[in-house]
């Protein structure tokens, strides 16, 4: 059995529309003319392609049947990937990796993970994934800061004085990647965790711009994508409020967690300048880790609920790809027992229910073009909801409403411009099936701490 959240239907919804008697009772001005204002839709499965994860496998004490399991479960689209653990003679090796595309179809980021440096051996694995069609990125190291490298002799990040290292082993992937006539179309994805840098090498910047007065030289080309590890618990932010994981995927200095400014606008271990605000605003990124653990106020129902307002929060906010850690509690080192969707003994966690559901109700592998314009208007939008138009490849509308609200409700009235035909509402923390079913332009909803999906007919009446 598939556990729901209890409550009423009536609790968790209230649609107002013109049939209504009670009308006056519940919304006193009904507005005269509609408000809505024609909104570009995304197409479904780009949002799907940016949901991911990071898992282990064999060579961690994972079977690669399990994995597929859970995977599948879920509906990731990626997983994050990479050299560390390959061997020619398992038990993992390449052929792992192609056999979890092929029973999943999940295609892969592939990196040099933690203290990797070898770039020949990331390449031509690499080109192996990219001929079966499972490669996504190539990505730089994972965490210099905590894990150091050794390239050509020298040593860099870790608990070196300088980065110098870490800069040349990016600069030297990129232009193996884009050499090579297989990969050129392939992003490379930056190091993780730049705002750690101990001396100004640039690796705040894809390519290092003109003036920047760096110890790298100008032109120089790192990546494609900037790359974070953007936690929604942070050290600045480590309790439970309001917006937790919209403001994890802000790009601003507002964002009080490991974010997108202090990792590409100024370094938060040495204040190195990057980008201008405008200019982090339109920054090509990813995120390959972020997550809760379960612990103290996060509770298991938390960590669920944080985690799909997660993957809405990033893909609206500009994140092209999301990956969460982790897939499984960790069974081959302390201190990772509780960051799962599911727990050691492969028992899923409400965040595996609650995506899967979502996943779900999505489900769509086609790709609308050109994709369609739908009016609506959520009529005085409070900041904690928020919302993401998308359209399935049979020309359906998905509005997405959430709300980040740690306790209460907030009441929304969403103006869909003229009647539509039959619109389904979707409760994720429910389950895969519509909760409520009609026709109508006009209708109020109660929201509190999840999104509910409206699949919207893209005729009207």
């Amino acid at each position: 059995m598939k556990p729901c959240r209890t409550g009423t239907l009536l609790q968790k919804f209230c649609f107002i529309f013109g049939a209504c008697s009670a009308l006056a009772l519940v919304l006193p001005l009904w507005p005269r003319h509609s408000l809505a204002a024609s909104n570009a839709a995304i197409a479904t499965s780009g949002f799907l392609d940016s949901i991911g994860v990071v898992t282990s496998f064999p060579d961690r004490g994972q079977p690669l049947a399990r994995t597929i399991e859970m995977i599948r479960f879920c509906g990731f689209r990626w997983v994050r990937g990479g050299i560390e653990g390959i061997s020619d003679n398992g038990p993992t090796t390449i052929q792992t990796i192609l056999d979890l595309h092929r029973e999943t179809g999940v295609r892969l980021s592939w990196g040099l993970v933690s203290g990797g440096t070898n770039v020949k051996k990331l390449v031509q694995t690499g080109k192996v994934l990219a001929e079966a069609g499972a490669l996504i990125a190539f990505e730089g190291n994972n965490e210099p800061g905590n894990w150091g490298v050794t390239y050509q002799g020298e040593k860099g990040g870790g608990s070196e004085a300088s980065w110098m290292a870490v800069a040349k082993l990016q600069r030297d992937l990129y232009q193996a990647v884009k050499s090579d006539p297989a990969l050129v179309k392939y992003p490379v994805w930056s190091i993780s965790e730049p705002g750690a840098e101990r001396d100004n090498v640039g690796l705040q910047f894809l390519t290092i711009p003109p003036g920047a007065q760096t110890l790298m030289p100008d032109g120089t080309k790192y990546a494609d994508y900037a790359n974070v590890h953007n936690y929604i618990y942070h050290r600045h932010s480590p309790y439970p409020a309001d917006n937790k994981a919209w403001d994890a995927a802000d790009p601003t200095a507002a964002s009080r967690v490991d974010g997108l400014f202090g990792n590409f606008g100024i370094t938060w271990a040495r204040r190195f300048r990057g980008y201008d605000q405008e200019q982090l605003n339109s920054l090509p990124r990813v995120t390959t880790e972020t997550g809760t653990s379960i612990a103290g106020a996060v509770t298991e129902e938390m960590q669920g609920l944080n985690l799909i307002n997660m993957y809405l929060a990033q893909f609206k906010r500009g994140y092209a790809y999301t990956s969460v850690y982790l897939l499984r509690d960790r069974t081959d080192e302390g201190g990772n027992q509780s960051f799962g969707l599911y727990r050691s003994d492969y028992s899923p966690r409400k965040a595996a229910f609650y995506l899967h559901n979502l996943t779900t109700i999505l489900a769509d592998n086609g790709v609308t073009t050109p994709r369609g314009l739908l009016d609506f208007t959520i009529i005085d939008q409070p900041k904690t909801v928020h919302d993401l138009l998308l359209q399935n490849s049979d020309g359906h509308f998905q509005l997405i409403v959430w709300d980040e609200r740690l306790s209460g409700q907030d009441r929304v009235k969403v103006d869909l411009g003229a009647t539509r035909k039959s619109i389904k509402i979707f409760d994720p923390t429910i389950g895969v099936e519509p909760v409520q079913a009609m026709d109508v332009n006009f209708l109020e909803l109660v929201l509190s701490d999840h999104p509910i999906v409206l699949s919207i007919s893209p005729s009207t009446q």
